[in-house]
């Protein structure tokens, strides 16, 4: 439970500060996406700790995660790896880690739910 109180402090942190240490590149990308407005808190740390650690993330998120988008989520995973509190980190293990959160909550966000299978609306 520690460490989710950290990672809680980083998530805040890279989110609400100017101060974080993040390429060109990706703040232009986080500025003109609006990236950083469109998940919430609770929903960020889940996909935070779905990638850094080995946990899961809820339908609720994934569902925050897509509509957040790819760019914006590539964004924010590459500019948190950028910061040297994750230097220790395997950004190719990470990216990895990213990519299959996203793909896992894309199709379960594609599939249609079980509760709806066999209703027709009319």
């Amino acid at each position: 439970m520690g460490s989710l109180n950290v990672y809680s402090v980083l998530v805040v942190l890279f989110l609400t500060s100017g101060a974080v240490m993040a390429t060109k590149e990706n703040d232009q990308i986080m500025k003109e996406n609006n990236c950083e407005t469109k998940m919430g808190l609770p929903c960020v740390l889940e996909a935070f700790t779905s990638i850094f650690e080995t946990r899961s993330i809820s339908n609720k998120c994934c569902g925050e995660l897509i509509v957040l988008g790819k760019v914006c989520h590539s964004a924010l995973v590459k500019r948190t790896l950028e910061n040297p509190l994750f230097k220790d980190l395997s950004a190719v293990t990470i990216i990895a880690k990213s990519i299959q959160t996203w793909n896992n909550c894309l199709a379960l966000i594609d599939s249609p739910s079980p509760s709806a299978e066999g209703y027709m609306i009319s």
